[in-house]
């Protein structure tokens, strides 16, 4: 067994800018981590134009042992935007901080890991590493190429951990057993073009979009559940592009989105819609992109694991959440039961994102304790 330093391993990593989609050098970093530790590294690039090509990386130790952990991440990082302190790809001690694009979300979960595996040994059980270079962007061909790989090769764990930043006040306080799906939708109204002075030589659309998002409005989807928050209909963007004042316009469009819980599937959301629009305007376009849908993996087994490993190292019991965005647990729950489980997110997607140097040394040791329980050692 080696020992690695979780929050050189970090730097290493914010070090090499990987604004999404991340290629290369992050990856060239990761590998050269992995491959003295004995994983089977391998690195393949997917897709194309607009959602494309994206870098994914599969790494796999195999142990003695019969079960197989999986630890699932990302590379890439949203871009560092403008007023940073310093540079946001030069990682930088200050205090007891690590600052830097990705500190927190989520190069330093990444770092933890390594390390956490470097400290296990290779006889208790398998491991692989499932990162993807494409999680905040698009996600058409990150870990969901990802798993195809693995389905290629028969590669199946018996519980991933996901390592974004779940913890909220302390390390330690919020595991996720599950999120919210995600669905956008666009409606376009048609109209006729025409003089303000002639209104019955035209067809405005406005007022029929108006009536159709009115009535969206009123739509209650659910009222939550045991481990989930209520469904929710947001308006995100209303768009006409009439410059004129005194022309009505051809069409007249609209954005929303829908964050639901398990109660919902996207496609009927979908549809809910389309019916809604139609119900006012017959030729009215509605178009969906289901994002992800709602999944649960009820607490057992796996979030106990996570939670004693957790408790043994803060003396915190954490929090069993489904609130919050989506991550690629979306995805990775086809496979087998997955918690998310990680740093603190406060600063993350932020200026001057920073993580506490001891909490990366305090994850990399509850990763470690994670996979100790996992193989029952």
């Amino acid at each position: 067994m080696m020992t690695i330093d979780p929050v050189d391993l970090a730097k290493t990593l914010i070090a090499a800018p990987s604004v999404t989609p991340a290629t290369g050098a992050v990856f060239d970093v990761l590998e050269m981590a992995l491959a003295p530790l004995g994983f089977t590294v391998e690195r393949f690039i997917d897709g194309i134009e607009p959602d494309g090509p994206v870098e994914n990386l599969l790494a796999v130790r195999k142990g003695a042992g019969p079960r197989h952990f999986g630890f699932a991440g990302h590379l890439d990082v949203v871009p560092p935007g403008v007023g940073w302190t310093g540079d946001a790809f030069d990682p930088q001690v200050r205090g007891d901080l690590l600052y830097g694009r990705g500190a927190v979300d989520m190069k330093g979960a990444v770092a933890a890991f390594v390390a956490a595996a470097a400290a296990t040994s290779p006889e208790a059980g398998t491991i692989s590493l499932i990162v993807t270079g494409d999680e905040e962007g698009p996600a058409v061909f990150g870990t969901r190429a990802l798993i195809e790989h693995m389905d290629a090769r028969a590669l199946k764990p018996d519980l991933i951990v996901v390592g974004e930043p779940t913890s909220m006040q302390r390390l330690g306080d919020m595991v996720k057993i599950g999120r919210r799906g995600s669905v956008n939708i666009w409606i376009d109204v048609p109209g006729t073009q025409g003089h303000v002075a002639y209104p019955h030589l035209a067809d405005n659309p406005i007022p029929k979009l108006v009536r159709i998002l009115a009535a969206i409005d009123t739509v209650t989807l659910d009222e939550g559940t045991r481990w989930f928050q209520r469904s929710n209909i947001e308006f995100t963007d209303i768009e006409v592009g009439n410059g004129a004042t005194n022309v009505i316009p051809a069409s007249a469009r609209a954005r929303l989105s829908i964050r639901f819980n398990d109660q919902q599937r996207g496609a009927e959301l979908i549809q809910m819609v389309e019916r809604i629009a139609q119900d006012v305007e017959p030729n009215a376009k509605v178009v969906g992109k289901v994002s992800g849908e709602a999944f649960l993996t009820p607490p057992g087994a796996l979030s106990a694991l996570v939670s004693d490993a957790i408790h043994a190292e803060t003396g915190l019991t954490p929090e069993l959440s489904t609130t919050g965005g989506t991550s690629d647990a979306r995805f990775l729950h086809t496979l087998c039961p997955v918690v998310e489980f990680g740093l603190i997110n406060a600063t993350m997607h932020k200026l001057d994102e920073a993580v506490a140097v001891a909490d990366l040394h305090t994850l990399a040791a509850i990763y470690r304790g994670i996979l100790t329980r996992a193989f029952g050692a």
